[in-house]
């Protein structure tokens, strides 16, 4: 029954429009149904791999990260022989059981490897630590430390290794890793995975290298990313994770769907303003 409020072409009209709202929303509900499931969302997918034995998978060894100015290092220098007091010279801070060690706090007490490549501690003075790896950096250190020390004992610290997430995960931001290396899961696992909107087949890796920066596209379903040199994150890389297509169309359907709710609302008020 038509109500008395509507002419019979307003009412086809309004009809018509409610029929074409629910037919957008059945094909959002169908673009967005498990029909891509296995060939988008699954990380590493191999049909050979299986549950009854393990598929190896060999391994290319993470790059050795070389020290650059800005980068910010932990240096504790201790000596047996010394008391409490005179270990306390050669060190910024020293904060017991490493109680309140936030990013922020780490960087104020940690050394700033400055433009010429130098940090400068306390007694021992300016050390170049441009272009070494952690193990040479602390090596020099520990050489340093000896000439004012007995048996004296150096751990260094890379404390600015952070990575930057964007795009289609769950936490988007910077990253600190408490490590000496990260990989590209464990990253993403730290971001709170990706979204269901993510494109896995093609994150982009961008890294900051000598005189610019490189890109390189990771495709997470293939398992020959385990073997890939860019396993592997280094400090200050960063991810950027584009949306899949359906993404997009699924916001053009939400827009279109505002659009004709609004149409029908106006239907609604035109029949309404014809009536009186």
């Amino acid at each position: 029954m038509v109500h008395a409020s509507l002419s019979m072409q307003d009412y086809l009209a309004l009809s018509l429009l409610m029929k074409i709202h629910r037919l957008l929303y059945l094909v959002l509900l169908i673009s967005l149904s498990s029909c891509y499931y296995n060939s988008r969302l699954v990380y590493l997918q191999d049909q050979h791999f299986s549950e009854f034995s393990p598929t190896l998978l060999q391994n290319k060894k993470a790059e050795v990260y070389r020290l650059q100015p800005s980068d910010i290092l932990s240096v504790l220098i201790k000596s047996p022989t010394e008391t409490e007091a005179s270990n306390a010279i050669f060190n910024v801070a020293s904060r017991p059981g490493g109680m309140f060690a936030t990013p922020g706090n780490l960087f104020l007490e940690g050394y700033t490897i400055d433009n010429t490549g130098r940090i400068s501690l306390p007694i021992i003075g300016e050390m170049m630590v441009k272009g070494l790896t952690i193990e040479e950096a602390q090596h020099i250190i520990q050489t340093g430390a000896e000439k004012y020390l007995s048996k004296a004992t150096v751990i260094v610290k890379l404390i600015s290794f952070k990575v930057t997430v964007l795009g289609e995960v769950k936490s988007p931001g910077y990253l600190y890793v408490f490590n000496n290396q990260a990989t590209i899961l464990e990253t993403l696992g730290m971001a709170g995975d990706l979204t269901p909107f993510a494109n896995r087949k093609n994150i982009k890796l961008i890294r900051q290298v000598t005189g610019g920066s490189q890109v390189i596209l990771l495709d997470l379903t293939d398992p020959k990313l385990l073997s890939s040199s860019y396993f592997y994150l280094m400090p200050n890389d960063v991810l950027y994770v584009e949306p899949l297509k359906a993404r997009v169309k699924r916001a053009n359907l939400e827009i279109l769907g505002v659009i004709f709710a609004g149409l029908t609302t106006g239907v609604l008020i035109l029949s309404y303003v014809n009536q009186n």
